[in-house]
């Protein structure tokens, strides 16, 4: 089920810039969320620094290994070792690792995000061991649907600026800081239209 603010952003957005009104009219997807956080975090874990189709390859094996119960509790049981089989660099599983760990003991409630504020969450989600700003849009707009994100560090995005705004790769930030004003409060939205025109695999976390 779609986000509430999904076709007034889409309104909002065609309106506001005709590159994007072209990009939405291809782009036919909308944005779910898996209601599993961990789930989320530990796709957005195992997709750092990697392509597309390498974190795909890596996150099959990891399921497998969790026989398709990607939890807390599973992971607990499983050994830096065991997760590194499935191609998992020694950072990315003890971050996995410590996940399930914080959130076990509780000394980490991802039901305190939803009262915070964007930069809010984002900080807090950053405090997790593996986890920076990246990983934390990510579950931002995957799992929380928040319609105000733009994660400037994403290569995707910047591929997609540039190859639809003509400006070359890295686009200039102060083009990327005018655009995130110009899609402002419906962020979100834009990145996954840009997103789709440079993969047109629906991205999902």
């Amino acid at each position: 089920m779609k986000p509430k603010w999904w076709n007034k952003g889409k309104s909002h957005l065609s309106r506001r810039d005709k590159v994007i009104k072209k990009l939405l009219r291809v782009y036919k997807g909308h944005l779910t969320s898996r209601n599993n956080f961990f789930y989320s975090l530990c796709r957005s874990i195992i997709s750092q620094q990697i392509s597309v189709s390498a974190a795909d390859s890596v996150f099959l094996k990891f399921e497998k290994k969790c026989k398709s119960k990607i939890k807390p509790k599973t992971i607990s049981k499983l050994s830096i070792s065991d997760l590194r089989k499935c191609g998992l660099s020694r950072m990315k599983a003890k971050g996995i690792k410590s996940l399930a760990e914080k959130i076990l003991n509780k000394s980490f409630d991802p039901k305190l995000i939803k009262k915070m504020s964007d930069e809010d969450a984002i900080n807090y989600l950053s405090s997790l061991r593996q986890i920076g700003r990246w990983s934390s849009e990510m579950v931002l707009i995957f799992f929380y649907n928040r319609p105000n994100i733009w994660p400037v560090q994403d290569i995707g995005l910047l591929r997609a600026i540039s190859n639809n705004y003509h400006k070359k790769y890295l686009p200039p930030k102060s083009f990327v800081k005018k655009l995130q004003k110009k899609f402002s409060p419906f962020c979100t939205l834009a990145v996954m239209a840009l997103w789709y025109s440079v993969d047109n695999e629906p991205v999902q976390y």
